[in-house]
Formats: structure tokens, C-alpha cells, sequence
């Protein structure tokens, strides 16, 4: 039987995690989740003042076949003054003879908690719980037969199939605090015609804060941020990531995965509005070249940009 664990790049995936075999690598692409948080969770949708669109690539440079490659594209927005959210996205995942595609939509609902704590004239930080839900289409498809595998039923056919996708997160924020919790894969392979298929149901949990030295003219913002996947059969994983940005114009960051994974990033933003991220990923034990992978991040974000976080 043919086992496919779903993942986010990240992040993962919010409906946003995107399905794997279950012999591939299962770790999450260190700037996705850091920097595109819609991606695992999609109670993200509209959380930013501005609309915003990424589009990220990950493992496109490696020389040996088979290597996980990624390429995702994912919008949000902010509707009705920030009390709901819309977004949407395309994930494709390619592992081997692997490939995956999943579309999606997601909304968000937000509660603002102390807004009647405050006079309206009186500049405060606004906490807020966002409820959100995503639905899509997964495509998945495993061309079997290239294997040339001879006398094994379990390889006689290719695979293909069209499965529903749906998932649902939370997410707390409050000034430069946030966390939230998702479960990208709500409906795993109920639907699936298939025998062979078995999607899995990955659990995520991340947070993180922003230490400011100016709130009003920051100089430097420092970024710590943990993350928390549980998948039944996997190994429990935990990220631990710090980055710094430097008078909101250059940003490096580095972090590590359980399972001896190290992640480094490097970016910076243009024109307050644009910004733009290189991240590498190494495995640390042995010499496992195939596993190190390359990725490229771009964000547009309207009205205030990236300058105010």
C-alpha cells in the first residue's frame, strides 16, 4: 500500500498541507511557515492590513533525480475592516514519480477581544481571535510504471485520483504575540476510490513574537518562532527558528528542525512593499546530499507593506 503524509511547506497545509509518500522526506519548508503562515493555517487569511500574495519555489536547483521539489502560490485579503478574510492558492508538490496539486480557498472570521476596553481615540494594540476553514481539490497522480518494477502488484498501475480537501485552523494574536493550531487534511482519504491511497492527517502548532528596540521607529526586530507537527505514524517534529531584521530593509534567520536539520535564511525588502527570501535546508547526520535543499520566497503586500509589523 501506498502511503502519502501530507505537509506544508508548508506550511504546511492549511488544506494548505500538501500529500507525500510516506518514504519521502516529511519536513516542512523553513520560510513558509515563518513567512507565508497561510499556507498551514488559514485563519491567516486577511490578518495583514494589506492584501498579499507569495509565490515560493524549493528544491529547483538539485542535481539528483527524485529530489521533493515544491512551488506554491497563495493570496489573502482583508474584507469588512479586518473582521474577515479571503484567500485562495495552488501547491504543487513532485517527490520521485510523485506529483500532487492542490487548489484552494480558504475564509477567516475574527472576534476582536478588547475593542470596547478603549476609547476610540486611544492608540492600542487589538487582540483578536480568526476562526478559519478552506476547501479545494487535490490532484494527485504516481506514475508507477516508470519504476519498471516487474512481478509486484503493488507497482502493476499507475495512480491517479481527484480527492476532496478541507481544513480548519485557529489563530490568537495581540500586538507582536501570535499562535495558532491547524489541521490542514481534515477529510485524509475518506473519499478516496482507491485502495492504495492513504492520506494522512497532520497536526500543526506554532508561535512565535516580535522584540522590537522602537516600537515606533524599530531598528531591529528579532523573530524567535517554534513550530509543532504531529502525524500518526511520523515522528513527533519541532522547529526552532530565530531571525533578525535590520531596519526593516535586510533579514537573516536560522533554525533548527528535529532529525539534525539545520535551515538558514537571507532576504530582503524593496520599496517597503516587496520582499523577496533564499532559504537553505541541510541534514547534518551522514552524508545525505539529497536531502539539502535550495528555495526562493517573493511576497508583495499593499498599503503599508512590509514597513509596519
Amino acid at each position: 500500500m501506498t502511503k502519502v503524509n501530507t505537509y506544508i511547506l508548508a506550511l504546511a497545509t492549511l488544506t494548505l498541507a500538501i500529500p507525500f509518500m510516506g518514504r519521502a522526506q516529511q519536513t516542512p519548508v523553513f520560510s513558509e511557515y515563518n513567512y507565508n503562515p497561510f499556507l498551514i493555517n488559514a485563519a491567516y487569511a486577511g490578518v495583514e492590513n494589506g492584501a498579499e500574495a507569495t509565490l515560493s519555489n524549493s528544491g529547483f536547483n538539485s542535481q539528483f533525480d527524485g529530489t521533493p521539489q515544491n512551488l506554491s502560490f497563495t493570496f489573502n485579503t482583508r474584507l469588512n475592516e479586518g473582521k474577515m478574510g479571503l484567500g485562495a492558492g495552488i501547491i504543487n508538490d513532485q517527490i520521485g514519480v510523485t506529483n500532487a496539486t492542490q487548489i484552494f480557498a480558504a475564509y477567516a472570521y475574527k472576534i476582536y477581544l478588547n475593542d470596547n476596553m478603549h476609547p476610540y481615540w486611544k492608540v492600542y494594540d487589538r487582540s483578536f481571535i480568526s476562526f478559519g476553514l478552506s476547501a479545494g481539490a487535490l490532484l494527485y497522480n504516481e506514475d508507477l510504471l516508470q519504476l519498471g518494477l516487474q512481478g509486484d502488484p503493488n507497482f502493476a498501475e499507475n495512480i491517479n485520483a481527484t480527492l476532496p480537501a478541507a481544513g480548519m485552523g485557529i489563530l490568537f494574536g495581540h500586538a507582536n504575540f501570535f499562535a495558532g493550531v491547524s489541521i490542514p487534511n481534515v477529510l485524509g482519504d475518506t473519499f478516496a476510490n482507491q485502495d492504495n491511497i492513504e492520506l494522512s492527517r497532520p497536526m500543526y502548532a506554532y508561535t512565535g513574537y516580535h522584540f522590537a528596540t522602537n516600537r515606533y521607529d524599530p531598528q531591529l526586530i528579532l523573530k524567535p518562532s517554534l513550530l509543532f507537527k504531529y502525524e500518526n505514524g511520523a515522528p513527533f517534529q519541532v522547529d526552532v527558528n530565530l531571525s533578525a531584521n535590520f531596519k526593516n530593509a535586510f533579514e537573516l534567520g536560522a533554525g533548527f528542525r528535529t532529525g539534525n536539520t539545520f535551515n538558514f535564511v537571507a532576504g530582503f525588502y524593496l520599496f517597503k512593499n516587496f520582499r523577496a527570501l533564499y532559504n537553505y535546508s541541510q541534514i547534518a547526520l551522514g552524508n545525505a546530499p539529497i536531502a539539502n535543499t535550495h528555495g526562493i520566497l517573493l511576497s508583495y503586500r499593499a498599503g503599508d507593506g512590509f514597513g509596519r509589523r
